[in-house]
């Protein structure tokens, strides 16, 4: 089973390094690596092109947004599965893509998704937040659950049959997109209960008081749009936050 594994990125720097390497250590052999750039300037393409992946696909070109960079990505891939790996992100042990093409053996399943972790940025192994997902149920949405993006790999039928991200979102176009695949495209989940993925913690979303805001209007928005609550929905989804900063790594 071939599996795709879309990095999005612009100006990556040291991080990308430990991206990459996680990467080149996963035992599952058949992975192409999409890159897309968009139009670094700090030496990233030069690491990319001496240090990537053996079967990395490079391109670079401006993008609008990390959304329209991740569709474009995602149009370059030819796997039978895509996932995400961000420039900050790090797959969490080298079994991790095997686990993914394991159970995707299985027709019935559409997508695979695990747990994540949040880490100190200049110390990866003090853990700031473990999001514990659980496994899927679909009137948990309503309570604001989602299964945490940067873990989710996805049949490219899906993105075919139910689209792509949506580049108005420019916070929330993963929630968007996954309650869009979800509901209307009635995705059937798995879930892996293990650390698939860890986060350095920084990401755009909370880098200030205005982003945090903007990501809750379009979060909200992407609610009333595929009518999975109202504005329960939105507080719930927040809330749900709070006990992953108690829980630590098993």
């Amino acid at each position: 089973m071939k599996i795709s594994v879309v990095t999005a990125v612009k100006n990556g720097g040291d991080a990308l390094q430990t991206s990459i390497k996680s990467l080149l250590s996963q035992s599952h052999g058949d992975v192409e690596h999409v890159v897309q750039d968009g139009g670094s300037t700090d030496g990233t393409l030069t690491f990319l092109k001496d240090h990537g992946h053996p079967h990395m696909v490079l391109n670079s070109a401006p993008d609008d947004g990390i959304y329209d960079a991740i569709n474009t990505g995602i149009a370059r891939a030819t796997g039978d599965v895509i996932g995400l790996l961000h420039a900050d992100d790090y797959l969490a042990s080298r079994n991790v893509l095997a686990q993914v093409a394991k159970v995707m053996q299985d027709p019935a399943i559409d997508g695979v998704y695990g747990d994540l972790e949040y880490v100190a940025r200049d110390d990866s192994a003090r853990v700031i937040r473990y999001w514990r997902a659980g496994a899927y149920a679909q009137q948990r949405l309503k309570r604001g659950w989602m299964p945490p993006h940067p873990t989710l790999y996805l049949r490219r039928e899906v993105f075919r049959r139910a689209g792509l991200y949506d580049t108005s979102y420019r916070i929330s176009g993963d929630y968007d997109g996954m309650l869009r695949w979800l509901t209307t495209g009635q995705v059937r989940l798995a879930y892996i209960p293990q650390v698939m993925v860890r986060m350095r913690i920084g990401g755009a979303s909370n880098r200030s008081i205005a982003q945090m805001i903007r990501k809750s209007r379009e979060d909200y928005r992407a609610i009333k749009r595929h009518q999975v609550g109202g504005i329960g929905t939105l507080v719930a989804k927040n809330l749900s936050k709070l006990p992953q900063f108690g829980i630590r790594r098993p």
